[in-house]
């Protein structure tokens, strides 16, 4: 797969795809037309340059107008008159490269301190508590190169937030009192990530490079950088703090996004006088020339022991920064050709000889002046025994691409795809579009902003050659990650923690690959079938439902339907639940339906990807009631990747190859649970112990182990045999098509798979259990991996209806601030603090999570302490506070879904849950208008507080691996200035989960709101 990072600077870990969302001939772009100033002359002087022909999409109706002030600051401004959220982004172009040698982590720790108070706004938690009553979020992140705050709030409250904002960069306080609680949440975000393979392997590529490139610093930070050592030297740290401030944060190496509902004209005067004040202290960005990989540093191979059971191998080839050249994206054609996934290519040929399971290839994305190139495979068992023919194969394919030249018809399909992508864009989050634009204004002419990355507009043969120069085994680098190299390694990584051994690569295997021998297995692809040429947009019939209707109803199928009213693009979104009593009837059934579903995509793998690269992608998934497959993207051609993948499926035979290699993987993956964070595993438990039926990872490992190719082929068929099929067909189409479709789908199941519908009563779906009024249980689990601890408090309320999740959602939205502020800034009990609602089977509850380096018990104690305060803190809420939450939550509850899919997956949850309350949003945010105070006090008088009548109460506490036991009754704590813990009853320990649910009722499952037997077909 195409590693896309379009380009490196918006490059994120983990992306999947490189290929450059492609373009074509069709004029996609249009100049968005900014309004004539209309500014007073006051305004005027603070403006060096304005730029209104910013190139955008032809779907996008947002406008934009670029700003440079006189202190260099660059802006660019958004206007959307119909958004329901504004947003503002600022992207200061400095990050860990620029910490201090003896302070490493300075810069993301400034970023952290930035949040806590200004001269003009000096109370710590001003920001946070503005955004929450007025539905807003916000962020930050500091990376190589770049420090990026964000947020995004009520569109009514743009102007009071961004006056708040900009103090960040001219005033902001960095008081003394907060500065040892923010080194701890910096030192809190380590630990939560040491025991993560991503940030290690991070890490590791960091501290094997050259020791004198800044790339090698320790960008995170910890305590031991940011206080112990600073301490021996006797060097304040908040002093460098201000310096590093006062010397880095300067105007003209910032950029500034804001998107409102203001016209231009009115958002240039609302932010030209509050950002111009930000000082310019002429800074010139750095540019790192050098690779942080010299001659001594490369030809190397590193293994490594990964915490979880990986495989991978990756080769890295140290590159120039191609930013410059994002008209021609030489990167990205050559990631599209080596991580192409179809017939001829290098995954195609590793996959058969059964060595790899996956690849992309591309650019990883370094700074500025400096990038990388990788190609990474995620190998077999079988393919750890023959690493050095995998890279010689890669080699081989490197070759080819040289004796095949640069077929400039690659760059014109690369080139159409991409503008095909661009005209019919989704349009971005507000957050997302203010983050990328923010970010960007550092590369590209302001005109550019939008569409560098998207269009290509020159193909450079000359740069993809020297680009492909690039990539051979004197540059190159190689890394594996295996726990079978836990007898090879001799490193620990200082702070990871991580053991490595770097060694040569053996001169054989560099000869091997200087002169490979060509293959006949690898060759170019060919032409893509699936490049879609119908855009035409369906009229839309006059008294279309606004909301999904039932249009087919029989025993076999239930079709719902809904043609697109709101973004008016040639797509839509095909969604089938594949409905089976036996899916998850028995562990070993749940294992074969996942099994099924994976060697399925693996065999249409190669058929799917060029599907996918012409923006037509599916998903084939289990779930506990059977699969669900969906298809979205371009509405042409859809029906031909349906048919295709039906056709498939119903006579699918199993790989005997592929069935070993796919069921390894599944096992590893069974196992490697125990090494996730141990918040997920309080999540996790707190499902199983409320479910009906979940089968745990244990049992399922259990029964994988006897799973054998024969099994799986004979319950296929079986499954496929009785089915009910749930459709949601929603986008360009007509009703007559989705009548169509199913017409398809109905026919293939029954002809070539014999379908036949189930009875009634077998499309029954799972319940969760109540929790005993007044009751208290107690769940514990050992986390085998991480010596971090985490704890969830769950107070169960009852049935969803309007009333109780409106009142429920509201108290989530009070608590929100102080429960973050209150146990994670002043208390810094650990960097993952939250509250939240927590839904499931139609049964709904609060719940509160933290992960810590505390004990799960300590926790629990503050966790109920704040519980017992979230009564004074509604009785203090003045009435003006709380109409802000309703009005807050209203807002969020009433956002509009920006993309087709975000509003398709609405309506899929309402049937998947069997409530089909497709109006909900409109009749929740009525209802919640009509809410008090005293009712949402009595509400939590009645469910939540230690005494409430109606509390029911669930605990999971997981152990960090170092802690042996830990008491089963919250610890009440109340020392110094914390709140006091309230007298708790002893809990009920569950030691046997399925005894502890014989001994309780289920819940019912929620009502229908539609009634489908009054639908008119």
């Amino acid at each position: 797969m195409l590693c896309s990072v379009i380009f490196r600077k918006l490059l994120r870990l983990n992306c999947r795809s490189y290929i450059v969302t492609t373009t074509s001939t069709m004029a996609p772009t249009n100049p968005s037309k900014g309004k004539k100033l209309k500014l007073v002359s006051r305004r005027l002087d603070d403006i060096m340059s304005v730029h209104d022909g910013i190139v955008k999409s032809d779907s996008d109706k947002r406008e934009y107008r670029g700003l440079q002030l006189n202190n260099g600051l660059k802006i660019m401004l958004i206007s959307d008159p119909k958004t329901d959220k504004s947003a503002a982004s600022m992207d200061v172009n400095v990050g860990s490269l620029s910490d201090p040698k003896e302070l490493e982590g300075l810069a993301h720790f400034c970023e952290h301190m930035l949040f806590l108070g200004t001269e003009k706004y000096p109370d710590e938690d001003e920001y946070s508590k503005f955004l929450s009553q007025h539905a807003g979020n916000c962020n930050a992140y500091t990376s190589e190169d770049h420090t990026n705050y964000y947020f995004d709030v009520g569109h009514k409250h743009l102007k009071e937030i961004l006056d708040r904002f900009s103090q960040f960069f001219i005033c902001p306080l960095f008081d003394a009192s907060c500065t040892d609680r923010e080194m701890n949440a910096v030192h809190s975000e380590h630990e939560k990530n040491v025991m993560s393979d991503g940030w290690r392997l991070q890490r590791l590529d960091k501290a094997t490079a050259n020791p004198n490139h800044p790339y090698s610093k320790f960008g995170t930070g910890n305590k031991e950088t940011l206080d112990t050592e600073p301490k021996k030297k006797d060097i304040c740290v908040r002093d460098e703090l201000l310096k590093f401030h006062d010397s880095m944060y300067s105007a003209n190496i910032m950029a500034l996004a804001v998107l409102g509902r203001e016209s231009l004209d009115e958002l240039t005067d609302m932010v030209t006088p509050m950002f111009s004040s930000i000082k310019n202290k002429q800074l010139t960005v750095e540019t790192y020339t050098e690779s942080p990989y010299t001659e001594k540093e490369l030809k190397v191979c590193m293994k490594v022991v990964p915490v979880k059971d990986v495989r991978n191998l990756v080769l890295t080839f140290p590159i120039p920064d191609l930013t410059e050249h994002y008209e021609s994206n030489p990167g990205s054609y050559l990631g599209h050709l080596i991580g192409h996934e179809g017939p001829g290519s290098l995954l195609s040929e590793l996959k058969s000889r059964g060595w790899v399971n996956s690849l992309m290839a591309g650019e990883k994305g370094g700074a500025r002046g400096f990038d990388f190139f990788i190609i990474q495979v995620d190998l077999t068992k079988e393919g750890m025994a023959h690493v050095d023919d995998i890279v010689v194969c890669m080699y081989q394919y490197i070759d080819m691409l040289n004796t095949s030249g640069t077929p400039s018809w690659i760059f014109q399909e690369i080139k159409d795809l991409n503008n095909m992508s661009f005209k019919f864009k989704d349009k971005e989050k507000p957050t997302s579009c203010v983050q990328n634009c923010s970010e960007s204004m550092h590369y590209f002419p302001m005109e550019d902003v939008l569409s560098a990355g998207h269009l290509v507009k020159e193909f450079r043969a000359d740069l993809v050659e020297d680009l492909l120069a690039r990539l051979n085994p004197d540059n190159m680098r190689i890394t594996l990650v295996s726990k079978s190299y836990k007898d090879e390694v001799d490193v620990t990584e200082r702070w990871y923690g991580a053991k490595y051994n770097l060694a040569p690569i053996s001169e054989d295997l560099l000869n091997n690959c200087r002169k490979v021998i060509p293959s006949s297995k690898f060759h170019l692809p060919p032409p893509n079938e699936f490049i879609p040429t119908d855009f035409t947009i369906a009229p839309l019939p006059q008294g279309s439902s606004p909301v999904p209707e039932l249009i087919k109803r029989n025993q076999l199928s239930h079709v719902w339907f809904k043609q697109d009213d709101k973004f008016k693009l040639p797509k839509a979104c095909i969604l089938f639940e594949l409905f089976s009593p036996v899916a998850y009837s028995y562990p070993q059934h749940c294992n074969m339906v996942y099994m099924f579903t994976e060697l399925f995509k693996d065999a249409l793998n190669e058929y799917a990807y060029a599907a996918e690269l012409a923006g037509l992608s599916y998903k084939f998934s289990n779930s506990v009631y059977g699969i669900h497959l969906t298809i979205k993207g371009y509405n042409n051609t859809q029906r031909v990747l349906l048919e295709k993948i039906l056709t498939k499926m119903t006579t699918f035979s199993v790989d005997q190859k592929r069935f070993h290699v796919i069921k390894e993987m599944y096992t590893r993956s069974l196992k490697n649970f125990k090494a996730d964070q141990p918040y997920q595993h309080a999540s996790y438990f707190s499902h199983v112990v409320k479910s009906e039926k979940a089968w745990t990872k244990d049992e399922l490992s259990a029964e994988l182990v006897n799973l054998t190719l024969e099994m799986l082929q004979e319950f296929i068929p079986k499954f496929m045999k009785r089915l009910h099929v749930q459709m949601l067909m929603h986008g360009n189409l007509t009703k007559a098509e989705a009548l169509k479709i199913s017409e398809t789908v109905e026919e293939i199941l029954q002809h070539k798979a014999l379908t036949e519908p189930l009875l009634p009563t077998e499309l029954q779906k799972h319940r969760q259990f109540k929790i005993p009024n007044g009751s208290s249980y107690v769940f514990q689990y050992k986390n085998q991996v991480r010596k971090i601890s985490s704890m969830l408090v769950y107070l169960q309320v009852g049935l969803q209806n309007t009333t109780d999740n409106m009142l429920l959602q509201l108290l989530a939205q009070v608590i929100s601030e102080p429960c973050f502020n209150i146990l994670r800034t002043r208390e810094q009990l650990g960097y993952i603090v939250f509250s939240s609602v927590d839904r499931g089977n139609g049964v709904q509850g609060l719940r509160i999570v933290i992960q810590s380096e505390r004990t799960p018990s300590y926790l629990e104690g503050r966790a109920e302490a704040f519980i017992e305060h979230v009564g004074d803190h509604l009785n203090e809420m003045s009435e003006a506070e709380f109409l802000k939450h309703v009005s807050s939550l209203a807002a969020q509850i009433l956002e509009k879904p920006k993309k087709l899919g975000t509003e398709t997956l609405k309506y899929w949850s309402e049937l998947l849950s069997e409530q089909l309350f497709f109006k909900r949003d409109e009749v929740e945010a009525e209802h919640l208008k009509t809410l008090t105070k005293p009712m949402l006090q009595d509400f939590y008088k009645r469910y939540i507080h230690v005494s409430a009548p109606e509390r029911s109460k669930l605990t999971i506490h997981v152990l960090g691996k170092n802690l042996d036991n830990c008491p089963t009754q919250p610890e009440p704590t109340c020392q110094g200035d914390l709140l006091p813990c309230p007298k708790l009853p002893e809990p009920t320990v569950i030691s046997d989960v399925n005894q502890f649910k014989q001994s309780l009722e289920l819940y019912p499952r929620v009502r229908p709101y539609l009634d489908i037997n009054e639908a008119k077909l």
